[in-house]
């Protein structure tokens, strides 16, 4: 392309060039960082599905307090006696 006489346009395709480049240069890093932030959701996904898993059993641990409260109030009063 010959820019003879028409230098603005020289100038305006070479700042469009520089705006494009930065702008990838701004994008690349942000979705190599959104992938990361991808792969370690999905880690703590699984972490807190096998936590779930790991204390489920902790559900019924208001009845067991409930309970064992239950027993030391009738201790308290000396209607319940352990050990026979």
């Amino acid at each position: 392309m010959d820019f003879t006489g028409h230098e603005g346009w020289l100038i305006g395709y070479i700042i469009g060039l520089v705006v494009v480049l930065v702008v990838v240069a701004l994008v690349v890093p942000i979705l190599f960082l959104a992938g990361r932030i991808g792969t370690q959701a999905g880690r703590i996904l699984k972490s807190l599905e096998q936590a779930e898993v790991n204390t489920a059993g902790l559900s019924g641990l208001n009845e067991t307090i409930e309970s064992a409260l239950a027993i030391i109030g009738g201790l308290k009063r000396g209607r319940t006696r352990l050990g026979g």
